[in-house]
């Protein structure tokens, strides 16, 4: 549990200082600020934690087809 809330919180810095980069350098408090009245797609001020669910999702997909690749992969190589 405590893997995947690094992975989350990993995800989630990673979105915010990736897509508003120029604004965590120059006015980070006032960005913060402004969440409560912002509009992005229409989510509002959810959406840094609906981007992140997202990703985390899409992330989550595929460390499972990944791991389920390696186990068929390892079985294989056994027989």
């Amino acid at each position: 549990m405590k893997k995947e809330l690094y992975i989350f919180i990993g995800i989630f810095l990673f979105l915010a200082i990736g897509m508003h980069f120029k604004e965590w350098l120059s006015h980070p408090v006032e960005h913060v600020e402004m969440l409560p009245s912002a509009g992005a797609y229409g989510i509002g001020w959810m959406h840094p934690l609906v981007f992140t669910v997202a990703l985390y999702l899409v992330v989550g997909l595929l460390r499972f087809i990944i791991k389920g690749l390696k186990s068929v992969f390892k079985k294989s190589s056994n027989d």
